[in-house]
């Protein structure tokens, strides 16, 4: 009995969570981003629970963080074409755009991110059982490494503006989108590793669907808005649910270019 205590003991009571560290209530993630439209999902929703325990009297209860839509194939199918619109075999706006100009777009949307950066922190303390230190690091992280990529990418432009000269043979080395891409993050670095794969997709012109880990879904909820209004229509698109019903048809389309998996 003594050592049960003790490990009841290791959780905190509601009451006893800091309030900057608290979140307001669950977060209900009823909206998907297709098009460039919010829309409202009306469907079966799954719960959130939070690994971190929180203690009611006698008994240790996870802690209800929200809810996120589980879509179905009609749905995700949906933010598919939407991404192939915008894509249009290369000859859409975001693909034919120049580097400056898709960098502007990108720069916008980190401006946008670092103004929820505290709600996202939370939600992945909260979700994935991090400490705020290390939350609030992997979200410094990856406006750290959008960054760098904008960076890369100035001089692979300045690069490519360039002749080479091999073996006698004179060119130039350009790079060009691929075309839809379907991206999808680990649990560990929900945040992190999925913008690893999405930023460099999109900042080369690609249309993208991406689909958040189950464990780490919520903390991307804040950040809909800012894809919304950062991008043009159909470029980024959100599916939610279980992989099977919403990555398998995707797939079995044939019209996704890319598959960009942490696992």
């Amino acid at each position: 009995m003594e050592f049960e205590e003790k490990i009841r003991r290791m959780f905190p009571a509601a009451g006893e969570v800091p309030a900057e560290f608290n979140l307001d209530g669950p977060v209900v993630c009823d909206r998907y981003l297709v098009d460039g439209e919010l829309r409202r999902w009306e469907g079966p929703m799954r719960d959130v629970l939070s690994p971190v325990c929180v203690r009611d009297g006698e008994a240790l209860e996870q802690k209800l963080l929200g809810r996120y839509p589980l879509m179905d194939e009609a749905t995700s199918l949906e933010a598919l074409e939407a991404a192939v619109r915008a894509y249009d075999h290369g000859r859409g706006l975001w693909p034919t755009m120049s580097v400056r100009q898709r960098i502007k777009y990108v720069e916008e949307f980190t401006f946008r991110m670092r103004e929820k950066r505290e709600e996202v922190v939370k939600l992945l303390m909260w979700e994935i059982a991090k400490t705020h230190a290390d939350a609030a690091n992997e979200f410094d992280r990856t406006v750290e490494y959008i960054r760098d990529t904008v960076d890369a990418l100035k001089e692979l432009d300045r690069i490519s503006s360039r002749f080479v000269i091999q073996k006698g043979i004179i060119g130039q080395i350009r790079r060009g989108p691929l075309g839809v891409v379907l991206c999808m993050g680990p649990h560990n670095y929900p945040l992190n590793e999925t913008f690893t794969t999405l930023i460099p997709a999109l900042i080369m012109g690609n249309a993208v669907i991406f689909k958040p880990p189950r464990l780490g879904v919520l903390l991307h909820f804040p950040l809909l808005e800012a894809f919304r209004d950062s991008f043009p229509r159909g470029v980024v698109n959100t599916v939610f649910g279980r992989g099977q019903q919403v990555v398998h048809p995707l797939m079995g389309t044939g019209k996704v270019d890319v598959l960009a998996f942490i696992g």
